[in-house]
C-alpha cells in the first residue's frame, strides 16, 4: 500500500506507569506526534505492569497526573482504558482495543523508549504486535541498541523504516528508531529526589509537581526543610 493510498489519520499511543509523568515522557510523545503529523496521541497509564514492579503511587493518582500534564495539549488524549480494566496491562490487548475503534487503514504508531524495545521479545504475544501497529523507538541518552544476536536486533533488521514518514505508508508493520532530544530524566530518580526533599522543578510539568505536593506523594512532606518558593 502506498502512502498516497492511506487517507486515514494516523494515531499514536504511548503507555507506561507514568510514576510520575515527566517532561521526558512528554517530549518523546511530542516528537513522534509532530514529525509524523499524528491526528491524536493516546497517553495511556497502565494499571498493573506485568514486567515491572508495582508503581509507587496508585492508578488514580497516576491518571490524574497524566491529565494535568496533558491539559494544555489538545492533541494528547489521556486514555483510562487500562486503568479501568483492573487487570495486567498487556500491550497486545491495548492495541487490539484501539484497532477496534479506528479504521483498519489508519496507521497506528506505538511510541516507546529503546530500553523498552530491548525487552520487546519478552512481551506477551510480541509476535502479533507488528500486525496491529508500527513501533516508534526513541533512542535517548544512555540507552543502548539491542545486542546483535538478540531477537530484537533481528526484528529491527527485518522491519526497520529509515524515515519517519515511512510509517505513514501502511497501517502497521514497521519500526523507526529516532534520536530524540536529550532529556535524560528518570522517574525513579525523580521519586528518590522527592523523597529526599529535593524539588524536581523543570523536570516535570508544574501542575504535576503541585499535585505531588498536595497529595504528599513519593514521601514529600509539607513540613520539608527544603523551600518550594
Amino acid at each position: 500500500m502506498t502512502q498516497q493510498a492511506v487517507k486515514k489519520p494516523a494515531i499514536g499511543l504511548m503507555g507506561g506507569t507514568f510514576d510520575p509523568i515527566h517532561l521526558g515522557h512528554l517530549r518523546l510523545a511530542w516528537e513522534a506526534h509532530s514529525l509524523l503529523g499524528l491526528s491524536q496521541t493516546e497517553i495511556m497509564p497502565c494499571h498493573l505492569p506485568p514486567h515491572r514492579d508495582t508503581p509507587s503511587s496508585n492508578a488514580q493518582h497516576r491518571l490524574e497526573m497524566a491529565r494535568l500534564a496533558c491539559a494544555d495539549t489538545t492533541s494528547f488524549h489521556v486514555n483510562d482504558w487500562e486503568i479501568e480494566k483492573q487487570t495486567n496491562s498487556y500491550s497486545i490487548e491495548t492495541l487490539s482495543h484501539l484497532r477496534e475503534h479506528i479504521s483498519p487503514d489508519s496507521p497506528l504508531v506505538f511510541i516507546m523508549g529503546m530500553d523498552a524495545f530491548r525487552m520487546f521479545c519478552r512481551w506477551h504475544r510480541w509476535q502479533d504486535i507488528l500486525n496491529l501497529c508500527h513501533l516508534w523507538v526513541s533512542h535517548r541518552p544512555g540507552s543502548s541498541p539491542p545486542e546483535e544476536h538478540s531477537d530484537e536486533f533481528q526484528l529491527l533488521q527485518q522491519h526497520r523504516a529509515a524515515q519517519p514518514k515511512d510509517l505513514l505508508a501502511s497501517p502497521a508493520g514497521k519500526i523507526h528508531v529516532h534520536n530524540t532530544t536529550a532529556l535524560d530524566i528518570s522517574a525513579t530518580q525523580l521519586r528518590d529526589n522527592i523523597d529526599q526533599g529535593f524539588e524536581p522543578r523543570f523536570l516535570l510539568p508544574e501542575p504535576v509537581w503541585q499535585y505531588i505536593k498536595q497529595q504528599q506523594l513519593y514521601g514529600w512532606q509539607k513540613n520539608t526543610t527544603f523551600s518550594d518558593k
